[in-house]
């Protein structure tokens, strides 16, 4: 028989070996009753920082049925697995289904269709990891920005360059699926029952050049740094579409999984009909503070234990009808130059799989709302980022704008810079943030300061250093599509992700590209 046992607690200097006894023990049974026993959550208990706990859910499967009423955590569960996919073919596909762009959602879509025998072609506008590393350090180092390759395009999209957060909000049970496929792929075992999984930019390059040998592997092609300019469209229906280098590929299924800087790329769906809408999301600043402070913050005497490991933090602040929060929190990270147009700034978090950097970064932003953006055409919101991108470039001249938490509350220039040091990838300027944001998103973040340090002391740190702008936290429109995930009144044409407006982070990219695999598959057979 298969259960599930909930809160399951084991305090910090207890083995994780344990769990055995205190399952049995929540069971009323031996320990030689359990056959297998696996781990399917597991977080951390710091709310009282003098007794931290772990606390685990965990899969157990016993070779007899449990006589009488047990624990309310305790949950029997069948053994009958769901498939992973049930589709239902209806309508032969003339063309291989084409994938643009090769970030989670393409790689997962691509993935799905290719297992099932469809061999998709999937395009990428930037390269591959291998040189998209070696541009994007080159843009680091150097301020040599290719348009094409960068930290926001190329083979693993944006999020490639970031922490590699599988944290979601949604509750799917595809999510499993990318876990596992994940963990087949490279990545640590302990994702697919962290509470808050992360793999690491590192490790998670490896992942998804397997993923892609995987796809190639199964039937599928991948060009990169090939771009689509147009779709060819005959009667309402995708019959093709139009590369930079001339060339048209005749399809009837093409999935837009671009990411949510693909600016471009929109102008060119709105020009060929597509309905796009405005999107609210948010913008700020990233900043950063020492590591071991955050630590302190978090969990007290216990910030130097062996079993913790560098603490994260998730604020959040309520002013009016906006709200001010932490966001894509890199513990032990660095800040890293993120722009994808010229003679603008934009801002992102990374960190690697063991986050053992000096500082700690978040982005700490404001939520701004289609009403923000100036006008009401479908791309204002674009225009609204790059407004604000711009000005933090002529604030700092050329580099990043940096300023500490002190002077930016008192809205000063400081003279130098404390304790602190930033981690920016590429030329800082000491700058004053003021200048290159909403007046109602500073002032916003002056209050939220406040209040998020009576929720973590160390969060109003003077020399804090605060590095703008972050504008990339989610895509500023959303293509609109159908019931059958066909954009409105086209059909063969499929948005999908992060880009389109639909998910936000590497899981729930991942998932809408598996379920728009899912429909192609219901509508078409091979």
């Amino acid at each position: 028989m298969r259960y599930i046992v909930n809160n399951i607690k084991l305090s910090i200097d207890q083995d994780i070996s344990e769990l055995n006894d205190k399952v049995a023990r929540k069971l009323r049974i031996s320990q030689s009753d359990i056959r297998e026993l696996d781990v399917v959550k597991e977080s951390i208990d710091a709310r009282d920082k003098g007794n931290i706990n772990f606390v685990y859910s965990v899969r157990v499967y016993v070779d007899k049925k449990i006589r009488g009423r047990y624990d309310r955590d305790v949950r029997l569960v069948s053994d009958t697995k769901k498939e992973d996919l049930v589709v239902g073919n209806r309508e032969k596909l003339m063309h291989r289904p084409v994938i643009i762009g090769l970030g989670p959602a393409g790689l997962f879509c691509g993935l799905i269709l290719a297992k099932n025998g469809y061999r998709p072609l999937i395009i990428e506008m930037g390269d591959n990891i291998e040189n998209r590393s070696r541009k994007v350090s080159r843009y680091w180092e150097q301020g040599v920005l290719d348009v094409d390759t960068n930290v926001q395009f190329g083979e693993g999209g944006a999020g490639t360059f970031s922490d590699g957060k599988l944290t979601t909000r949604i509750n799917d049970p595809r999510c499993d699926f990318v876990l596992r496929e994940f963990c087949r792929f490279g990545a640590p075992k302990e994702i697919s029952y962290q509470a808050k999984p992360h793999i690491g930019s590192d490790i998670l390059k490896g992942i998804i050049v397997n993923l892609r040998k995987e796809i190639i592997r199964l039937g599928g092609t991948v060009k990169f740094n090939t771009k689509m300019t147009d779709l060819i469209l005959k009667d309402n229906r995708l019959d093709g579409i139009k590369l930079a280098n001339g060339e048209e590929i005749d399809t009837n299924v093409v999935v837009l999984a671009i990411g949510h800087s693909s600016r471009e790329t929109f102008s060119t769906l709105l020009k060929r009909g597509l309905a796009i809408d405005r999107k609210p999301f948010s913008i700020g600043v990233r900043i950063e503070h020492p590591q071991y402070l955050v630590n302190e913050s978090q969990y007290g005497a216990f910030a130097n234990h062996p079993r913790l490991k560098n603490a994260i933090y998730q604020l959040c602040n309520k002013v009016g009808d906006r709200t001010a929060y932490s966001f894509c929190m890199c513990p032990g990270g660095i800040v890293v130059a993120a722009a994808s147009e010229p003679n603008t700034i934009v801002t992102n978090g990374m960190s690697n799989y063991m986050r053992n950097e000096v500082n700690a970064n978040s982005a700490f932003v404001v939520s701004v709302n289609p009403s923000d953006f100036g006008d009401d055409t479908p791309l204002s919101g674009v225009d609204f980022q790059r407004k604000w991108e711009r000005l933090a470039y002529k604030e700092g001249q050329g580099g990043a704008p940096i300023q500490t938490l002190r002077s930016f509350l008192k809205d000063e220039v400081d003279k130098r810079i404390r304790c602190v040091r930033p981690s920016y990838t590429g030329k800082t300027m000491l700058a004053n943030l003021n200048r290159c944001l909403p007046k109602y998103v500073t002032d916003i973040l002056k209050v939220s300061a406040g209040e998020f340090s009576k929720k973590m002391s160390c969060f109003c740190l003077d020399d804090a250093i605060l590095t703008g702008v972050e504008t990339r936290t989610s895509s500023p429109v959303r293509i609109l599509r159908d019931s059958n995930f066909e954009a409105w009144g086209i059909r063969g044409i499929y948005p999908c992700g992060e880009g389109a407006g639909y998910a936000g982070g590497i899981m729930s990219a991942s998932v809408d590209g598996i379920r728009i695999a899912e429909k192609i598959m219901q509508r078409y057979t091979k």
